[in-house]
């Protein structure tokens, strides 16, 4: 009765920091607060991305935004992303763009640090935006994004971009990015607090003020962090700057997968790194995703087989239940995801705790996580 009890307590505890998340994580401004109009630079690093590139780069070259320019970065892709660029350079509309050849990735570095990396040389703007090549961009979006950086008063913003997901794996997967998110983290915690444990940030939208870009050393620092967003936002902190995340639903959409094995290598590729490859978080994790979303169905099953509907063997595990499911469409609802999906939370969550397991193999047991063609691991010695 007591395991129940601290299972079911604890998932009230989660269940407030989500409505308390819910009501904090608010959209971009309007209008921009301010008549100063900073010049912008717009990077995109871009790998293999034959199927999205146009679409990013079209949507980009739209923007309202009086003010900017759009670099993008060709990092070495086998397919026909160069093709494209080249394509979308002849077109009219296309004065403000520049397409430029990423050079080999040095020893030490992971490629889209590296391909970051060369963007920021290469940038003249005031302000630098980092967006992913398979984002595609509101019209409204920039304008709207360098309003909220003043606003705020912030040395970096970000967005959590609406999730584009049309596959079954997709739709079970994916959504457990931005669950995490609600439901350990209180956002309000990481513009206010200068602590790292408080952080997060979206690669696939992340605008510097450039001065504190460069007193970070930019992309460079964090080389050997495959999470490389979330540890901007620790290096930002660590000198004394200030991080603010929005709800980007509105304003960028994002397909960040289109096959099951992308979905696996990706996730397998991020988990433990976002960790720190810090072995006891990991399974810290894997433990309390089977308590709290997966063990409480075990007990449910097990009160209709045995036919013992007793508080311990059913009431309690059944509202735990309700209460991860609460949770699951609150998220859903946000992010605008299919709420359906929510049904398939039990699976998803068991699909994490698979992922988790094949992350911490490949990095300590395995030959390190692949990514386009490239093989990473910078654990040094995972503890």
């Amino acid at each position: 009765m007591i395991y129940q009890l601290v299972i079911l307590v604890s998932l009230a505890v989660l269940t407030a920091i989500v409505l308390r998340n819910l009501i904090d994580l608010r959209g971009l401004p309007a209008e921009r607060s301010s008549a100063d109009i900073p010049f912008v630079s717009v990077l995109v690093p871009a790998r293999n991305e034959e199927y999205n590139i146009r679409a990013c780069v079209e949507s980009l070259l739209a923007q309202d935004y009086e003010h900017f320019e759009l670099i993008v970065l060709d990092d070495g892709s086998t397919d026909a992303t160069a093709d494209v660029l080249r394509d979308l350079l002849q077109d009219d509309s296309a004065q403000r763009l520049k397409v430029i050849d990423g050079t080999p990735l040095p020893e030490g570095w992971h490629g889209k640090a590296w391909a970051c990396h060369q963007l920021g040389r290469e940038a003249r703007g005031e302000l630098l935006l980092f967006t992913d090549a398979d984002t595609v961009h509101e019209p409204s979006g920039l304008r709207k994004a360098v309003g909220g950086l003043q606003e705020s008063g912030a040395d970096l913003l970000s967005l959590t971009p609406r999730q584009d997901m049309k596959s079954f794996w997709e739709q079970l997967i994916v959504p457990v990015m931005y669950f995490i998110l609600m439901t350990y983290l209180p956002l309000r915690m990481v513009s206010r607090s200068p602590r790292g444990a408080f952080c997060f940030a979206n690669g696939q939208f992340l605008l510097f003020r450039r001065d504190f870009y460069q007193a970070i050393d930019g992309h460079e620092a964090v080389r050997k962090d495959l999470v490389e967003d979330v540890w901007l936002c620790r290096k930002v902190k660590q000198a004394g700057g200030k991080v603010v995340i929005f709800n980007g639903t509105a304003t960028v959409r994002c397909r960040m997968y289109r096959s099951f094995g992308e979905i696996w290598n990706g996730f397998s590729k991020n988990l433990f790194a976002g960790l720190g490859y810090n072995t006891t978080m990991l399974f810290g994790l894997v433990a309390m995703t089977a308590m709290f979303y997966v063990v409480p169905y075990g007990f449910v099953i097990s009160a209709f087989v045995l036919q013992s509907y007793t508080a311990e063997m059913f009431w309690l595990p059944l509202l735990q239940i309700k209460l991860a499911l609460l949770c699951r469409i609150l998220v859903a609802v946000k992010f605008r995801q299919p709420v359906s999906g929510s049904l398939l939370h039990a699976f998803s969550q068991l699909m994490l705790i698979a992922i988790a397991s094949n992350s911490f193999y490949l990095v300590r047991f395995g030959s390190g996580s692949p990514w386009k063609g490239r093989r990473y691991n910078f654990s040094g010695r995972a503890r």
